[in-house]
């Protein structure tokens, strides 16, 4: 059928639109090899966004190897020719992405991936790595001079991965600004207890085998996630406020709890849920292992990890810790503060829940037991530099902070605030600036002055 001159001008003016349109989509570039903290410059990678992880892992403690499958789903946000994913040591054998053989180089703990063909902005693709070896825990300065990540015990392994040991067991965008869902599968010598995040999907037993399905459907950050393997006593129920519950004790330490960790775990994740808004996640929960040469625990999401039997000021902290952290994670590591000083508050406020001390009290404790010249005050809280990320000034001094604020605005607008804070950033990122523009709008007061003294200030504040 012959076309008219109006259609067949027409069809011209579309086809140059669409030419002009690919002519002006910019050409396909490399994701950058890391998101550009100022901590840990190639944590995270860019040109896309993760979306979900599905790690299929087996462990054989009696040789330490693990072998694993990883396929994550992202989003690119850029047209990409390569992108890189985070990878500490091990083997990789194959990387496909969207099913399709792909190229891949090591460079460090860079896995620099190349595919079959550029992937354009906006598209959801899948990369997935196959890979193997005997992990390494990384260690250093950074976890109060102790080893962390996939860490090797006698009957299994204690995964505790903050700030950037994620890499030590799967492929990832190891940094918090880049959460995902989850789906993590364990494959463990028959008669070993793995645990991970989220809910229990299945557990089976097949030859000498046991096979653990976990998903975490809420947003995480990849040093969160776990896959602690051991011999493990297990208490699973509902909390009074009716949340799930899951409880693994090494039976090692069953004889030397100085704490009930199921009916504290219980009562404390009730009372946040009252002060800091609902239990963001589908279980809480604890991971206990005798594990004393980590010498931490770790508020892992939705079941914190014990490197031992702790008392239950640890219990209250770590807890916290779901709120402040893990449901509301840093936008860049030097905001730790948000994380530390609000779970180690968090204690001042159950001392005073218990009728122990009052949270007051605990801050003049606090600022009396240094005097002015303690390198304590030298430490600026909104930014402690890496190596001091975990010192206890950014812990105390930040508890102390929000004492100082709580006193400023009062017990109404204090006790507003908290929820709103893990209410408008639930499962997501945020800054130091975030909370202080926050805590002016409820309150209906300008703090500038107050987050300076507290946070930015690296001596001794006069009270």
């Amino acid at each position: 059928m012959a076309l008219s001159r109006s259609a067949r001008l027409g069809s011209l003016a579309t086809a140059a639109a669409s030419f002009l349109l690919v002519a002006a989509s910019p050409a396909p570039t490399p994701g950058a090899d890391g998101i550009g903290d100022s901590y840990f410059p190639q944590l995270g990678n860019g040109g896309f966004d993760a979306r979900h992880y599905s790690l299929d892992i087996a462990y054989a403690p009696d040789t330490g190897r693990l072998d694993g499958r990883t396929t994550l789903t992202a989003r690119a946000t850029q047209n990409l020719s390569s992108f890189d994913l985070d990878l500490h040591k091990l083997q990789v054998s194959r990387v496909e992405v969207n099913g399709r053989r792909a190229g891949f180089q090591r460079d460090g703990d860079e896995l620099r991936i190349s595919p079959r063909g550029p992937l354009s902005k906006g598209r959801t693709f899948t990369v997935t790595v196959t890979y193997g070896g005997v992990p390494e825990p990384l260690g250093g300065p950074i976890v109060f001079g102790s080893s962390y990540g996939w860490m090797k015990t006698d009957d299994g392994v204690f995964v505790a991965c903050e700030p950037n040991a994620a890499s030590t067991w799967f492929p990832s965008s190891d940094h918090p600004s880049d959460k995902a869902t989850y789906d993590i599968r364990i494959k463990a010598p028959r008669g070993l207890t793995a645990v991970s995040n989220g809910r229990l999907v299945s557990t089976y037993d097949k030859g000498g085998s046991t096979y653990t399905h976990w998903r975490e459907s809420r947003p995480m950050a990849t040093y969160l996630a776990t896959a602690t393997i051991g011999k493990f006593d297990v208490r699973t129920g509902r909390t009074p406020g009716g949340v799930p519950i899951y409880v693994a004790i090494d039976p090692k330490l069953s004889n030397r709890n100085s704490v009930d960790v199921y009916a504290v775990t219980a009562a404390v994740t009730d009372y946040w849920s009252r002060i800091f808004g609902p239990f963001p996640f589908e279980e809480t929960g604890a991971i206990v292992d005798d594990m004393p040469q980590a010498g931490f625990s770790l508020e892992v999401q939705s079941k914190p990890a014990y490197s031992a039997v702790r008392n239950e000021t640890t219990i209250v902290h770590e807890l916290a810790h779901q709120w402040f952290g893990d449901s509301v994670s840093v936008e860049r590591w030097k905001d730790i503060w948000l994380n530390e000083g609000f779970a180690g508050y968090a204690q001042w406020l159950w001392a005073e829940h218990q009728g122990i001390r009052s949270a007051h009290d605990s801050f003049l404790a606090a600022y009396d037991a240094r005097p002015a010249d303690s390198s304590f005050w030298r430490t600026e809280v909104a930014d402690p530099q890496r190596d001091s990320m975990f010192a206890s000034a950014v812990y105390q001094r930040g508890a102390m902070t929000l004492q100082a604020l709580r006193e400023r605005i009062g017990d109404q607008a204090f006790f507003r605030l908290l929820p709103a804070w893990t209410g408008l950033h639930r499962y997501g990122n945020a800054s130091t600036a975030d909370f202080v523009r926050l805590a002016e709008r409820v309150s209906g007061q300008r703090l500038d002055d107050l987050f300076q003294k507290w946070l930015f200030t690296t001596r001794k504040p006069a009270l």
